[in-house]
């Protein structure tokens, strides 16, 4: 890493150099113990950025990496809220057909299809590392084989999965759900089996997609989906009276609608070298694969469970249905502001993901920077409107005066949440884009785990301050792993990451795959 210089107009950027691996300037717990890579040195692609000296230089990259960075993260926040708007719409159904069946389908989406989803999409999330790192490094062949491997990968997990959905009535019974719940749940949890493998499709070609950037069909098709659904929706459940079958029918048919319209546009040719038909490679460096999609799985599913232990633990408290209901109606809140950062979270790991392949270390820096100041400035904004509103929207979710006044005290603590969320997202997906998961997962549990659930616990019950105490808790854990993620970008030497990213192309395919022939099954 060049040194600071001693003048006194001190750049940003500091000048582009080169990485000694025998340096140890990057925080060493972030470096992979068991990387095979035997390279001296890296140096930065020309096509870096420059060094920054001024307002005129700030401003201007500012505005160019913003372009890219809104580029990526608008049409992603959109398909983010498309898709979670599919399954809102189904229980909005589900609550006209019945009080019972909007509690069974509310269940089975959080705890059975919960829980697949946070699996599947985690390990869907090795892709955004691999196939980001390879489309900056032009090794566009290789992104196609990441896919297939991932689709393998996740089909199999998809078929051990199916156990959750089949035995969904005893699970519920057993965690305390009552009877009538557990049935109905149950048999809404087997009809939404092909969903589940729907999911073993969607996420890698979702990542596939968005590593070249091509999330405007991703949007386009998710938009026509969520129509569509809403419209079936209506028709089967309401008005031929299918009830929770033709829910299941409607739900299945739009993931498979999605997955089905996605692949035609792969196959069709659009996506150029990087779809070269499908390839027996796809059973390649499985056990390496396995290994990062499920360091992705554990990290995303860490984070998805902390907060449904948090409802499970509010149901322990006095009065356990008021805190419940309120804590669900605020964690209803932060689902949909927590859509804004998803998009930043796919935006900035493609960013990330795309300079560290291309070697542009200085770049990928930048755009974590630029990252992080839009997702906060967002993060601020939603806040401060969700003040302004906080006496009039608990009346929306409750009827009842005493839910709305805890809604209404929540509502700060609330704010603060979502500016803190805003920016965790952001940096896990520098941590996804750079191939971090497996630490992020570490700092998870103890964050999470370790800290922020026992200091809930003691304030919520020890200290009888309640479900306010609980939600401190939750408070502690995320800032608190918001505060490692930024002292592990910061301790970064990205030029060590821009080498590791090229070793890691060229240990799990690149140029030595890219030269061999007779690969491919279908061409």
């Amino acid at each position: 890493m060049a040194t600071m210089a001693k003048d006194t107009e001190v750049p940003l950027l500091t000048p582009i150099g080169n990485y000694n691996e025998d340096d140890e300037l990057h925080n060493p717990i972030l470096k992979p113990s068991n990387w095979p890579f035997t390279n001296s040195s890296f140096k930065a692609d020309e096509d870096d950025i420059q060094q920054i000296r001024g307002v005129k230089d700030l401003i201007r990259e500012f505005s160019v990496e913003s372009k890219k960075l809104w580029y990526l993260a608008a049409p992603a926040i959109f398909t983010s809220v498309c898709q979670y708007s599919i399954g809102a719409v189904t229980q909005v159904f589900a609550g006209h057909v019945g009080t019972i069946q909007l509690a069974a389908v509310s269940i089975e989406n959080s705890v059975i299809a919960g829980f697949a989803f946070g699996v599947m999409l985690g390990m869907g999330s090795a892709l955004e590392t691999l196939c980001g790192q390879a489309f900056g490094a032009k090794q566009l062949e290789m992104l196609g084989t990441y896919m297939q491997r991932s689709w393998v990968i996740l089909t199999t997990t998809a078929l051990v999965l199916i156990f959750p959905y089949i035995f969904a009535t005893p699970l519920l019974k057993f965690i305390g759900q009552t009877p009538d719940i557990s049935k109905w749940a149950g048999m809404f949890a087997v009809w939404m089996i092909p969903q589940l493998f729907a999911y073993a499709l969607n996420f890698p070609i979702q990542k596939f997609l968005q590593a070249q950037s091509k999330i405007m069909v991703m949007a386009a098709i998710a938009a026509v989906g969520l129509i569509g659904h809403t419209l079936f929706s209506w028709l089967l459940m309401l008005k031929l009276g299918w009830g929770l079958v033709g829910g299941a029918v409607v739900l299945n048919g739009s993931w498979w609608f999605i997955v089905v319209a996605q692949l035609v546009y792969i196959l069709s040719g659009t996506c150029g070298q990087a779809w070269s038909g499908f390839s027996l490679k796809a059973f390649q460096n499985l056990w390496d694969f396995v290994k990062l999609s499920f360091a992705s799985a554990v990290m995303l599913c860490l984070e998805m469970w902390y907060f449904m232990a948090l409802i499970l633990v509010a149901g322990y408290l006095k009065n356990a249905e008021v805190a419940v209901d309120a804590i669900s109606i605020c964690m209803n809140i932060e689902g949909w502001m927590f859509m804004v950062a998803l998009g930043f979270n796919a935006a900035i790991s493609v960013r990330v993901s795309n300079e560290l392949g291309a070697g542009h270390p200085r770049t990928a820096k930048f755009s974590v920077i630029i990252a992080s100041i839009t997702s906060l400035l967002a993060g601020v904004f939603l806040s401060l409107v969700l003040l302004f509103s906080r006496s009039w929207y608990p009346p929306l979710f409750s009827n009842s005066a005493e839910v709305q006044q805890v809604v209404y005290e929540l509502t700060p603590m609330l704010a603060v949440t979502i500016i803190v969320s805003s920016l965790q997202p952001t940096l896990s997906g520098v941590a996804i884009g750079a191939g971090w998961q497996a630490y992020v997962a570490y700092v998870n549990i103890a964050c999470y785990y370790l800290f922020g659930i026992p200091i809930g616990l003691i304030l919520g019950f020890l200290l009888d301050i309640g479900v306010k105490g609980i939600w401190y808790g939750m408070l502690a854990g995320m800032t608190l792993q918001t505060g490692v993620l930024i002292m592990m970008v910061l301790r970064t030497n990205w030029n060590k990451e821009a080498s590791l990213a090229r070793d890691r192309i060229k240990q799990w395919g690149g140029d030595s795959e890219a030269k061999e022939n007779g690969e491919n099954l279908v061409s």
